[in-house]
């Protein structure tokens, strides 16, 4: 597998009013807000996108409802890898023996992402994101 850059990193949130609270006021980050609590910037040096991803928006981006599943670790953070070649990633993760959550698919925003969860807990996901690779 080979992993083009960073897309993306940011904490997963079950607070968003809390976590709005140190991200944008206290520390000062750029963060635009979405209609449905999501926060993000593309604007933070060193990582292509930075988010706060409320947990029920994780959930459903992962199992399709907005409730986490009691039998899977609740993730504290995500992070996101651009890859070469999602669908060769997504062999190389399940040869090694990992349990998907997401299996390349077609996000409706336009990337195609497979995601997994970390040894230490994090939603992990390798990606294909089209407008943040540069154009040749």
């Amino acid at each position: 597998m080979k992993i083009l850059f960073v897309a993306g990193f940011g904490p997963i949130t079950s607070n968003v009013k809390e976590s709005r609270r140190l991200y944008r006021d206290v520390l000062g980050l750029p963060l635009e807000e979405e209609a449905d609590d999501y926060l993000h910037t593309e604007k933070v040096e060193g990582v292509k996108g930075f988010g706060v991803w409320p947990l029920y928006q994780a959930a459903e981006s992962c199992f399709g409802r907005r409730e986490w599943p009691a039998d899977v670790v609740t993730p504290q953070a995500w992070l996101e890898f651009d890859v070469e070649d999602v669908e060769e990633a997504t062999r190389e993760l399940e040869s090694a023996g990992y349990r998907l959550l997401v299996r390349n698919r077609k996000e409706p925003w336009g990337q195609v992402v497979t995601r997994m969860i970390s040894p230490e807990g994090f939603l992990v996901g390798v990606t294909e994101t089209p407008w943040m690779r540069e154009k040749k």
